[in-house]
């Protein structure tokens, strides 16, 4: 190993669940999930959430997980995670829009979980691409500038999740914890994602603003290629810290799917420019491809399969062809 950004090029095999305690956090959310669902059929996996709701929580049961309330917010609640677990995966995110609180949970709270998790054999936190500076089309690199990229919309989440990648760093390193930070870009599936987001507007009729530095490109990640991805994430990890981006391998813009989401329901998106939009986040993946390889689904039949499973009725109205 070589350093942060100075990993040596490498195929990592994937960790071994079976028979393993696994911790996901932020369990009922988007990414974290469908992982419990995925790696539940071989592991003891702790789902941890807050749980404001029952429902949620025999949801997660229903995967055959173990739901545990924790709230990272606030330190005595992580009384509830048992300190023997073999690996962790931190896919907890406040966005209240209270820095105070945003601060503990996306940061502050960090911190607490590596240290309650201190033997824990890797630790995988997910980090977001938008914690980098806007720089128009450019494909953004470990190693570029950070920024406030995303306060138009989301006031704390950006910086939070700054300092939240630092405080990782420092418990990596003060607990000799082996440790993964990968920055998520666009995730999305059959639980829905901000493409979804998008189908829905344009089924209202409702705007899509876009920045005016058209095609705004990112790289959509499905939930699929991240649970075949995670446990070769935890491989990478390091004390010193291996950081990635972790997206999908295509470079796509929100123009492009929008546009199929179009062929595909007969629904027209309605855009209208405004430079306060997040603008093109689109990610360079060479340090990606070293540790894990390509992704493998096909953003087309990706978006098909998120409208097949949330809307179907609205598939029938389109007349594109589905990809091969």
């Amino acid at each position: 190993m070589d350093g942060l950004f100075g990993l040596k090029t490498m195929a990592f095999e994937p960790v071994g669940f079976k028979g393993k305690k696994i911790l996901i956090t932020g369990a009922t959310g988007l990414v974290a999930r469908p992982l419990v669902r995925a790696y539940a059929e071989n592991a003891t996996v702790y789902a941890m959430a807050r749980y404001g709701r029952a429902e949620d929580r025999h949801a997660i049961e229903g995967l055959g997980a173990i739901p545990i309330a924790v709230d990272l917010a606030h330190q005595e609640s992580l009384a509830a995670v048992p300190e023997d677990i073999d690996y962790v995966i931190n896919c907890a995110v406040s966005r209240s829009g209270n820095f105070d609180m945003d601060f503990r949970a996306n940061a502050d709270g960090v911190g607490f979980l590596m240290a309650r998790c201190r033997k824990a054999r890797a630790f995988l936190h997910i980090s977001s691409t938008a914690v980098y500076e806007y720089r128009g089309h450019a494909p953004r690199k470990e190693s570029d500038p950070l920024g406030d990229n995303h306060r138009a919309m989301f006031a704390t989440y950006s910086i939070s999740k700054i300092a939240g990648e630092r405080v990782c760093m420092f418990a990596a390193r003060q607990f000799g914890i082996p440790t993964t930070i990968a920055r998520l870009c666009v995730p999305y599936g059959e639980h829905g994602g901000w493409p979804y987001f998008h189908l829905m507007m344009m089924r209202n009729g409702a705007p899509i603003e876009v920045h005016p530095e058209r095609p705004n490109y990112y790289n959509l990640l499905h939930v699929e290629d991240c649970i075949e991805k995670i446990p070769r994430l935890l491989a990478a990890a390091t004390p010193e810290v291996t950081l990635t981006n972790f997206a999908g391998s295509p470079r796509v813009s929100i123009e492009e799917w929008c546009g199929y989401m179009g062929e595909l329901t007969g629904l027209q998106p309605h855009y209208v420019d405004n430079p306060s939009a997040f603008g093109s986040l689109c990610t360079d993946l060479t340090r990606m491809r070293e540790l894990v390889g390509d992704t493998r689904v096909d953003w087309h039949g990706g978006i098909r399969g998120m409208i097949a499973a949330l809307a179907p009725e609205l598939l029938a109205r389109g007349t594109s062809r589905s990809p091969a």
